[in-house]
């Protein structure tokens, strides 16, 4: 622990050109008189730590000093490629050796070089999760995302409607969707996703899985999720819309299927309006989605939906009348 600990103040020391016993003490998380017997144990190494004594002094490293201890393990950086998404990370329970590696990478830098995170963080954030929900991390996500990176088999319990189910899974990637978190796995030779927030157990093996080198996760995710919207969509209305509606109709319905919709509709009426046959997931989710365009979309069918419609345009109009 301690000499983690003292190697993890060398590397502070050696990427910047000094600092203060109080910021020593908070990146390390001990107290400042931890950290005078710290230097003390270093200078007695061989490390040539020096103490500029007053309010602007500190310490630094002198006579050029460089560890050689910048080496990155696997795992740091395998981390390291996931650095712009430090929520990510300290969900899956790799924070540490994320910050590890970024501390190597930036004491091997150049001095002129030291403030690239820091740039880089000024300009570039990624905010998985979407407006008006509070994500919740998934209890089980480290124990999974271990299985993961080790290639570790994983015997889990999934919630599936009302019943659970035991599988074998051989765990192959993570994906964050919206703040959700997805588990990619092999099971009885077929690859799924499953919701980690569904998992009612999931305990890694000690035996390991040879990982299938041909597959792609950013591909298959992106199939899978494809798939998935389509299967949503089951039911159809037939809409007439307005040019202002057709514009507007990609941003309030599956972007995918508006599009292929009106690529596939006729020619435009005399008013300009088009006649669209577009899938939907349910009347109940075309009312909520179609509603907000107003006046600029006609339902034509079904005849149902058209009469809820129609209620809801008198009840407005009584409203405000």
């Amino acid at each position: 622990m301690r000499a983690a600990r003292l190697i993890k103040m060398v590397l502070l020391l050696q990427s910047r050109p000094s600092m203060t016993a109080g910021e020593l003490a908070r990146e390390l998380e001990v107290s400042e008189r931890t950290i005078t017997r710290d230097a003390q144990a270093l200078s007695e190494a061989g490390i040539p730590v020096y103490a500029d004594r007053g309010r602007t002094g500190g310490y630094r490293l002198v006579g050029g000093y460089r560890t050689r201890l910048t080496g990155l393990a696997r795992g740091e950086a395998e981390a390291l490629f996931l650095s712009g998404v430090p929520g990510a990370l300290r969900e899956m329970g790799l924070d540490d050796v994320s910050s590890a590696a970024r501390l190597k990478v930036s004491a091997a830098l150049l001095p002129s070089l030291r403030d690239a995170s820091d740039t880089a963080a000024q300009r570039f954030h990624l905010d998985a999760p979407g407006w008006y929900q509070e994500p919740e991390t998934p209890e089980l996500l480290p124990v999974v995302a271990e299985a993961v990176w080790g290639d570790q088999l994983l015997c889990a319990r999934y919630r599936r409607k009302d019943a659970e189910v035991e599988r074998e899974l051989a765990p192959y990637g993570l994906v964050l969707k919206a703040g959700v978190w997805y588990l990619c796995a092999r099971a009885e030779e077929t690859f799924r996703v499953y919701r980690i927030d569904r998992f009612a157990t999931a305990e890694p093996l000690k035996k390991r899985f040879s990982r299938d080198e041909s597959f792609d996760l950013p591909g298959f995710w992106e199939e899978r999720a494809a798939e998935f919207t389509r299967s949503l969509l089951r039911t159809e209305t037939v809409v007439r819309l307005s040019p202002d509606g057709a514009r507007q109709l990609p941003y309030v319905v599956d972007r995918a299927a508006a599009y292929e919709a009106i690529e596939a509709a006729g020619p435009a009426d005399a008013e300009g309006r088009l006649t669209v046959t577009l899938p939907v997931e349910s009347e109940e989710v075309a009312y909520s989605q179609l509603l907000g365009l107003g006046a600029e979309v006609e339902i034509l069918e079904p005849a149902t939906l058209r009469s809820r419609f129609a209620r809801t345009a008198e009840a407005m109009r009584a409203l405000y009348e």
